[in-house]
C-alpha cells in the first residue's frame, strides 16, 4: 500500500464515507432515508452502475457549501496519502450540483482549497478534472464548460462520466472541441459498460488523452494494438469492476491479460467509499488476486506517473518515477509486519 502511485481515476463525490455523510446532513439539515451509517453502507450492494449512480447521485444532496466541498476532499487527501498517493488527478461532478442549486463557483471553490493546501498538509500534488454528465443533454455539458471558464486556472481537464450504455462519445464532440480550444486536457470513461467501439470513437472523436477503465478494449484486438502503439493510459478499477459486476470476481480481472498484451494500465480507486477500498487497497486486491509479482505493481504504479497530466512539473514527476524505482517491497513487507 506505500508504494508511491498516481492516483488518476478518482471521483471526488464517491469518497464520501457515511460517517461524513451523516455529519454532514446534520450540519446542512438534509434528512437521508437510512437510520445510520451502518444501514447506510450495508446499502452498497450494487448489481450494476445505474443502482449505484442512483445512490451516489442521492447522496450528494448533502453537500452544498464550500466547507462540505473542502471537508469532503481533504477527507480523501489524507486517507489517500496513507496508502501511498504521491499525486491525486480529481474528478468532480459539477451538474450533479448546479441541477440542485449550488453554484458551481461553490463546488470549484471549496474543491480548490483543499487541493491548494495538499502538498503542505498531506505531500500530495494535485489537478482537477471537470467531469460532464454523459446521460445530461449535450448542450448542457457545453453550457458547463462555459459557466465554468471564470475558474480554469483551478481546472487542469475535462472528463466524461455517469451511465455509459446509449450515449456514445460522439454525442459530445462539440463540447470536448471547445474544451481543446481552451488548452484543457481531456480523457473519457469508455468500454465499462459500452462497447469497445466507444472506446476507438473516444480516442478518433474526442481527442481524449487516457481512457477511463477501457476493459473491453480487450474485445477488439485491432483497438488494443491502437493503445499498445500510440500508449494510450487506461485508469483501470479493479475493486469498482468487481461491485459493479463488470467482472464476476477479481480473479477473474483482465488485467494481467492486459499488461501482458502491452497496454499501459494504471490502478485506481474510482468511487472508494462505495467499493471497499482506496487506491492502495486496490493494488493489495490485484496482488492477493491476480498473478501479479513486486516488478508488475512496480510498472502499475510507474505508469500513473507516466500517465499523469505532470507535464509542466517535469522535475516532480522524475522525482516520483525515482521513488517508484527505488522502493524496496522486502522491506515494505518487514515494517508492515512488525507494525501488525
Amino acid at each position: 500500500m506505500s508504494l508511491p502511485k498516481a492516483e488518476l481515476h478518482l471521483h471526488v463525490e464517491g469518497t464520501l464515507e457515511p460517517e461524513l455523510a451523516f455529519a454532514l446532513a446534520a450540519r446542512n439539515g438534509v434528512h437521508l432515508p437510512f437510520a445510520d451509517a451502518g444501514e447506510l453502507r450495508r446499502a452498497y450492494d450494487f448489481k450494476d452502475l445505474q443502482s449505484f449512480l442512483d445512490l451516489y447521485y442521492g447522496l450528494m444532496t448533502v453537500l452544498r457549501t464550500e466547507d462540505d466541498f473542502a471537508e469532503l476532499a481533504d477527507a480523501y487527501l489524507a486517507r489517500a496519502a496513507e496508502q501511498g498517493v504521491r499525486h491525486a488527478e480529481v474528478f468532480f461532478d459539477p451538474q450533479a450540483h448546479t441541477a440542485r442549486g449550488v453554484p458551481i463557483g461553490t463546488v470549484i471553490e471549496g474543491l480548490g482549497r483543499a487541493l491548494d493546501g495538499a502538498r503542505e498538509r498531506h505531500g500530495v500534488s494535485t489537478r482537477l478534472i471537470m467531469c460532464f454528465l454523459r446521460d445530461e443533454p449535450a448542450d448542457s455539458a457545453l453550457a458547463t464548460l462555459r459557466e465554468a471558464e471564470p475558474y480554469l486556472e483551478r481546472i487542469t481537464g475535462i472528463g466524461l462520466d455517469s451511465a455509459e450504455v446509449g450515449h456514445p462519445p460522439s454525442k459530445f464532440r462539440e463540447v470536448y472541441e471547445a474544451a481543446a480550444a481552451l488548452g484543457l486536457r481531456r480523457v473519457a470513461h469508455a468500454g465499462e459498460e459500452g462497447p469497445a467501439a466507444y472506446v476507438r470513437e473516444a480516442l478518433d472523436v474526442l481527442g481524449v488523452e487516457r481512457i477511463d477503465h477501457g476493459l473491453r478494449s480487450m474485445e477488439d484486438p485491432d483497438l488494443v494494438a491502437r493503445l499498445v502503439r500510440e500508449r494510450i493510459p487506461l485508469t483501470l478499477c479493479p475493486l469498482s469492476n468487481v461491485r459493479l459486476r463488470a467482472v464476476d470476481t477479481l480473479a477473474d480481472h483482465p488485467l494481467p491479460r492486459m499488461m501482458a498484451a502491452g497496454l499501459m494500465c494504471t490502478v485506481n480507486s474510482d468511487d472508494p467509499a462505495y467499493f471497499g477500498g482506496y487506491a492502495g487497497d486496490n493494488f493489495r486486491a490485484v496482488r492477493e488476486a491476480l498473478p501479479l509479482g513486486d516488478e508488475d505493481l512496480r510498472e502499475l504504479a510507474r505508469n500513473s506517473f507516466l500517465a499523469s497530466f505532470l507535464d509542466d512539473e517535469e522535475e516532480l514527476r522524475d522525482r516520483y518515477l525515482a521513488e517508484v524505482a527505488a522502493y524496496d517491497f522486502g522491506r515494505a513487507a518487514h515494517d508492515s509486519g512488525r507494525r501488525g
